[in-house]
Formats: structure tokens, C-alpha cells, sequence
């Protein structure tokens, strides 16, 4: 019950567009996995009997919901569940919808002088060594936390916060020391969520478990790099908004470098990102032309596997299916910054996103996809994922027309069936197209397997490139 709840709760609409995907780029990458088969994901799009199975989206309840014989869902739904009580409009409800405060001014307050602060300004530090140094392997000079000013999804003055690792060992050199940017999937909708209050408060029950492991950090810490972990979803915890992520990430090594400017004024920076963190490193490296060009030329590159790049094609893979907890977990994310959902909410959807479950985390979330309850049923419209509203948002997050300020290595799973190996091979090609440095490699195994296997060969062209190595391009 209080899982099948929870699906609904995180669906308020239809986000993302059911248009045909492009089925560019199906060929097998140079991975140990072969050309795309129902085996093997590369050439699967979540298009019925194209790779898909009966757990993904496109065989599942989603497929059903979206189609002319689900269309008697929305009126039935709304006909059973009142509205919210008071019947709130749009704005009163998305302010009810946002996480709800921690009690912490650090991650709750937006200061009064935001708006005239410039992007990367830091508006407080702070120490977390003797908590953080029970949570990280290698012996560490001090891990110091800062919170900045930035800028939301349209616009508007924001803060971020983020932690960072500086090890004990002195950098040898040549150079200054180089800063890893660990984009790490918080894919969660609380505050309590973000890996920065993991290390300021210890392991507490809203973990997100990979921060249990936490290896790319411990590599890097390894090789004698500092490592910045952005909490990548802002203050109002937009899971899966590229944008505002993007700028928190650019802000928050801002922040770095106003705190530091001798030790990391001019490091060469790269970024990692899996999963929710590639979300977050995508928009990134497409927002740096535009947003922080002074980082062009000092963020050396950025690797990212398993990338939900493009939502359209994620509504015929992960809704109404095991996947359905994050994806709908997602749409909530994103209507926190992108207004225009609400009004594609059913009275089920709003009632409980005002509810306590708005501040669940991954560990949660990830579990809430096992009633297959699909993203139409929390919608007010027909086919919600088709509707003029979700194409223009697809258009808008795909960021298809922003070329990357920095190379890139972009992994993928071969038998991945969730997030389509398909999406990160067409991110590769519409980036070469763009005239960027690029490798794809395509790994062993679906979405979790893949991280594993991917990990070590994107760490090692991040090494390079942070070691100097010009980057190669397989365009």
C-alpha cells in the first residue's frame, strides 16, 4: 500500500513527449558487446518487440495508459479522488509540493541578498572533517562544505551547496593539485538526501546507499586528486531538471576557486557522472559555453554512462513498469522547476504530493515502480505523455542544440533496457556533429552491471586528461 501510494505520488503529468525516438547509431560501439538484437540494447528505442521485455515500458502498463484504450483513466480518477483540501491553486500548490525543511540554515534558507550576488559567490562555509573522515577511506586534510549563489531552470536566483575533499597526501605535481567533480546520483526528492548532509550528519536512514561505497571519490583520492561533490538538485531537489543542475555544478567550482584561489584558482577540473549524476553532468557540459566560459578551458573532460538523455524515449522504457518508481520520482523532480506540468495534475496527484512522501529518497523511490502503476494515472488529460506540454519540455531538457565546452567519454550498457543504450550512442553522435572530442564504448551488462563494468575505463580517460593527455577523438 504505502509503495503503491508512493508511485503515484511522484507522477504529476505528463513531462516528456511519445514521439518516434531516432534510431541513429545502433552499431555496438567498440565494447565487447556486439550490434543491437534483442539481446543487446543498443538499437532498442522501448518500441514494442524492439529489445524490449516484458518488464520495460513499452510491454508494460505505461504502453497500455498511453494509448486510445486508456484514455477513460484520467475522468475516472478524478471522479473518485477529491481535490486537495482548499482547493489550492497553482502557485500555493507547487510551494506545498517542495521539500520540506530540515531544520538546517544551510540547506534551508535562501538569503535575502541572493539576488544581488553574483553566480559562484559564497555565501558560507564550513567544516565537516570529523564527521565526513568516518565516511571516507583515505586520510583526507579536511572536507569543507560552501553554499553559493546560482540560478534556477529559468532563471532566477537559487543557491547550491556541496563538499570538498582535499586529501592529506601533498600534490606532488606538476601543477596545481586537479579537482575530480564526482556528480553523484542523488535521485532523491528530500533534502535530506544530498550527499553533503550524509557528510555532515553521518549515515542516517535517508543514505542514499551508494554513498555507502562512494569509489569514484576513493579513486581519485588515490591518485591524489581533491574531489567536489555538488548537490546537484538544488534547493528544491529538481530530480532530473538538467538545468538547474548544470548551473549548481558550474556555481559550486566557482565557489571552489572564491574559497581557494591559490590552491585551485587554476586546477583542470573533470567530471564523472552515472546514471542520475550523468543527468547532472550533462547539463553541465552543455551549459558551459553559455553559462561559466571561464571553466572552458580548465574543465578537461567529462565521462558519463548510462545517460537518461532523452525523457522521450524514457516514457516507453521505464513508466508503468519496475523502473516507474524513479521515472515518475523524475516528473515530480522536474515540475518543481518546470511550473507548467501543474496544470496537468489529477486530484490524486496533487492530494499526495503535498504529502510527507515528497521527501522521499532513493531507497524509497527505487522500490515504487513494483505496482506498475504508469505516469497517465496521476494526469488530467488524455495521453499526458503526448500532450503539446510534454513535447515542449522534451524539447527543452534534450538540449539537443548546446554543444559541449569540454571532451567527453560516454559509456553505455549493451543489454540495458531501462535507459536504452540508443540514448547515449545518439548523445555521442549529435555531439560530433557539434565538432566535440568524443568516445562511446558500449560494456557488459544492463544498468546496474554496467556502472560496474563501465567504471574503471572512464576513470582511466579522466586520469589522462587530468594528467595532461590531449583527449582523443573517435568521431
Amino acid at each position: 500500500m504505502c509503495v503503491a501510494a508512493l508511485t503515484v505520488t511522484v507522477a504529476i503529468g505528463g513531462g516528456v513527449s511519445t514521439a518516434a525516438a531516432q534510431s541513429t547509431g545502433s552499431a555496438g560501439g567498440e565494447g565487447s558487446v556486439g550490434t543491437g538484437s534483442l539481446t543487446d540494447g543498443t538499437a532498442s528505442d522501448g518500441t514494442p518487440l524492439n529489445g524490449t521485455t516484458l518488464i520495460t515500458g513499452s510491454l508494460g502498463t505505461g504502453s497500455f495508459a498511453g494509448s486510445p484504450l486508456g484514455s477513460w483513466i484520467p475522468a475516472v480518477v478524478d471522479g473518485v479522488v477529491p481535490p486537495p483540501s482548499g482547493n489550492p491553486d497553482m502557485d500555493a500548490l507547487r510551494a506545498a509540493m517542495l521539500p520540506a525543511p530540515l531544520g538546517e540554515p544551510f540547506f534551508d534558507e535562501y538569503p535575502p541578498e541572493l539576488p544581488g550576488m553574483a553566480n559562484g559567490q559564497v555565501i558560507e562555509a564550513r567544516d565537516v572533517t570529523a564527521t565526513a573522515r568516518q565516511l571516507l577511506r583515505a586520510p583526507m586534510r579536511e572536507v569543507r562544505q560552501f553554499k553559493v549563489r546560482t540560478t534556477d531552470a529559468v532563471g532566477a536566483p537559487a543557491f547550491a551547496t556541496a563538499s570538498l575533499v582535499v586529501p592529506a597526501t601533498p600534490w606532488p605535481g606538476p601543477g596545481p593539485r586537479p579537482v575530480l567533480v564526482n556528480n553523484v546520483p542523488i535521485n532523491g526528492l528530500g533534502r535530506a538526501c544530498t550527499p553533503s548532509y550524509t557528510l555532515a550528519y553521518g549515515l542516517t536512514p535517508s543514505t542514499n546507499p551508494i554513498e555507502l561505497l562512494r569509489p569514484v571519490t576513493s579513486m581519485a583520492e588515490e591518485r591524489g586528486y581533491a574531489v567536489l561533490v555538488p548537490d546537484h538538485e538544488g534547493p528544491r531537489m529538481a530530480y532530473g531538471e538538467p538545468f538547474v543542475a548544470g548551473h549548481a555544478i558550474l556555481d559550486t567550482i566557482r565557489g571552489m576557486r572564491n574559497l581557494y584561489p591559490a590552491e585551485f584558482g587554476t586546477s583542470k577540473l573533470a567530471m564523472m557522472g552515472y546514471s542520475g549524476g550523468s543527468i547532472a553532468t550533462h547539463g553541465a557540459f552543455k551549459l558551459m559555453n553559455s553559462y561559466a566560459p571561464e571553466l572552458a578551458g580548465d574543465i578537461v573532460g567529462a565521462a558519463l554512462g548510462g545517460v537518461p538523455a532523452d525523457f522521450e524515449m524514457l516514457t516507453r522504457t521505464m513508466d508503468g513498469n519496475l523502473a516507474g518508481g524513479l521515472f515518475l520520482a523524475a516528473l515530480f523532480g522536474i515540475s518543481r522547476e518546470r511550473a507548467e506540468i501543474l496544470p496537468l495534475a489529477n486530484h490524486l496527484a496533487q492530494r499526495l504530493g503535498v504529502s510527507k512522501l515528497k521527501d522521499q529518497c532513493s531507497s524509497v523511490l527505487s522500490l515504487a515502480g513494483i505496482p506498475g502503476i504508469p505516469a497517465e494515472a496521476l494526469a488530467n488529460v488524455k495521453q499526458a505523455l503526448d500532450s503539446p506540454v510534454a513535447h515542449e519540455l522534451y524539447q527543452k531538457l534534450k538540449m539537443a542544440d548546446l554543444t559541449s565546452g569540454t571532451p567527453l567519454y560516454i559509456y553505455a550498457g549493451g543489454q540495458e533496457f531501462w535507459i536504452p543504450a540508443l540514448g547515449g550512442r545518439n548523445l555521442y553522435e549529435e555531439q560530433c556533429g557539434h565538432g566535440v572530442r568524443a568516445v562511446y564504448r558500449q560494456v557488459p551488462g544492463e544498468h546496474f552491471v554496467a556502472e560496474i563494468t563501465g567504471k574503471s575505463g572512464a576513470f582511466d580517460w579522466v586520469d589522462a586528461r587530468l594528467r595532461g593527455e590531449p583527449a582523443p577523438n573517435e568521431c
